[in-house]
């Protein structure tokens, strides 16, 4: 963006529709729960079963976080 570096966020439902996007400069613990509390804002995503994500350590990070907090609901697994 602009000459600089941005992280792209994407998540997707099942069907393969877009949820929500966020473009970040860094990629870390408090970006991935932004990130989470954001896609999951909607009716439709409040509690998933399962999260697929890449191999950035920062997702389990933030997922356990949220869980501990109680924003993350405690059955969703990440693949």
């Amino acid at each position: 963006m602009k000459g600089r570096w941005m992280y792209l966020y994407h998540a997707v439902d099942a069907h393969g529709q877009t949820i929500d996007f966020l473009l970040i400069a860094k990629r870390d613990t408090a970006a991935a729960r932004r990130f989470f509390h954001k896609a999951l804002k909607e009716a439709h995503t409040v509690n998933p079963l399962t999260v697929t994500v890449d191999k950035n350590y920062t997702y389990p990070n933030a997922a356990k976080t949220m869980k501990k907090a109680g924003e993350f609901w405690r059955f969703t697994k990440l693949q």
